[in-house]
């Protein structure tokens, strides 16, 4: 289970600050979920190869007639989501009755929370730290939010209480390719799954956990064992069309972190809408390799298909690495073609690459195309490796690379990409600079012969 956390307190206490430095690893991941009147911001953490999902809420004023409201729209639903919550206060402002009310209401929710006492930096800790112990909560934290000062053991003390990740992907890579259905509501994601598992097959692997847990479907495709993470909650076929799908960034979120292939629904009678793209967004940014499934076609004349897709390939090459799909996920049309390149999709992100011949790919891209100069001297590309894999990682050494321009980043990552022939998953390249150990120092004297 990837733990959820949520800050929640008054305006102007640190809450987005807070946000940005539990989220700096995977800061890009950062959405605002429609249809609330005080968005919610989730994004993704990780710390010591534990992730974490945060969410951020509004400020409550601590007004009683501010609190209701915003408990029945925003704070209740971050609440509900959450396995942990950290209630910010102020140092400087102290304690107030605002905090006072939003201390009842956690109390009330029954969820483990821990008083997060900001900025205090400039104050007396320990004064600051007794005041809020008033509250009434076991764990009152330290923090300077703006400094990242206490941000790393707080995750540390929430995240000790949740079992180690890679284990658990080490068990669930035993089943075989790890593939995450997700998409809006209603554009066939549960059909596409019980096709996938079975026509008559009764799809009932709920595991156990809380009710916004994913849900894993094993099945096998020409002896080929797969597992399935399901976002909308797996019914029993009879049941799919009767039941209303909920659209919940926090299971997108979860699946994309577990799965090692995504699998994007997208209606083509819809065409690509600001969900599609905020989900895509999300596998963009985990580096999870991706297919693209247009659901549904089996509606639309040859005219409409072609103009649709079309469109489609116009809007999305910000992802030209996936292949796209059009498919009928009820009759079945497509679907084979589609899990193909799940299977491509899933070779490619985990190939392993021999240093020498990176090295070598290197040495071509740069005898292809120098390095721009900067301020009259050349960066230096000198020899690449392997840095990890889904995505893979190809890391890469020289001098002066922090100066390579994005369009020659660019450039790389299409040549490697090409050369490498990878399809359906990102490449990222990380740049290290070395240090000369003789600068500054004068070299030994040449003699004349």
């Amino acid at each position: 289970m990837i733990p959820v956390v949520a800050l929640i307190g008054r305006p102007n206490v640190g809450k987005s600050t807070l946000f940005n430095v539990l989220t700096r690893s995977r800061d890009a991941i950062v959405a605002n979920e429609p249809g609330l009147t005080r968005d919610r911001q989730y994004g993704v953490g990780e710390r010591g190869g534990k992730t974490f999902i945060v969410v951020d809420t509004g400020g409550l004023s601590g007004e009683k007639q501010d609190l209701d409201e915003l408990m029945a729209r925003q704070t209740r639903l971050a609440m509900e989501e959450a396995d942990e919550i950290l209630f910010l206060v102020d140092a400087r402002d102290g304690l107030t009755n605002g905090d006072r009310l939003i201390a009842e209401l956690l109390r009330k929710s029954g969820k483990s929370c821990q008083v997060v006492v900001n900025k205090v930096d400039g104050s007396n800790p320990d004064q600051a730290q007794a005041d809020f112990f008033a509250l009434g909560f076991e764990h009152v934290r330290l923090i300077a939010a703006a400094h990242r000062k206490g941000t790393g053991v707080l995750v540390d003390e929430f995240l000790s209480a949740f079992p180690e990740q890679e284990q658990q992907r080490q068990q669930e890579t035993a089943a075989g390719p790890l593939v995450a259905v997700i998409g809006r509501p209603n554009v066939g994601k549960s059909t596409l799954i019980n096709r996938l598992a079975g026509e008559d097959r009764v799809v009932a692997f709920d595991q156990p956990g809380t009710t916004r847990d994913t849900i894993s479907v094993p099945f096998e495709r020409h002896g080929k064992p797969y597992t399935l993470i399901d976002t909308a909650g797996v019914r029993r076929r009879g049941k799919v069309q009767q039941t209303i799908e909920k659209f919940s960034i926090i299971k997108a979120l979860e699946a994309i972190e577990k799965a090692h292939v995504v699998i994007v629904v997208i209606d083509a009678r819809d065409g690509l809408t600001d969900q599609d793209l905020t989900l895509l967004g999300y596998v963009l940014n985990s580096g999870r390799a991706l297919v693209i499934a247009i659901n549904k076609c089996d509606g639309l004349d040859p005219e409409q298909r072609d103009h649709n897709r079309s469109t489609l390939q116009r809007r999305l090459s910000f992802v030209a690495f996936a292949a796209q799909h059009f498919i009928s996920a009820k009759h079945g049309t497509g679907v084979g073609e589609m899990m193909t390149s799940v299977d491509q999709a899933y070779a490619s992100a985990f190939r392993e690459f021999n240093t020498r011949y990176l090295t070598d790919l290197l040495e071509e891209a740069v005898f292809k195309h120098n390095p721009p100069l900067h301020h009259g001297r050349r960066v230096k590309l000198r020899y690449a490796h392997q840095g990890g894999r889904n995505p893979p990682i190809i890391v890469i050494h020289g001098n002066r690379t922090q100066h390579l321009p994005d369009v020659y980043m660019r450039y790389l990552t299409n040549f490697f990409i090409g050369k490498l022939k990878l399809k359906g998953t990102p490449l990222r390249i990380e740049l290290k600079s070395g240090k000369n150990p003789y600068a500054g120092k004068k070299g030994p004297r040449k003699h004349k012969k």
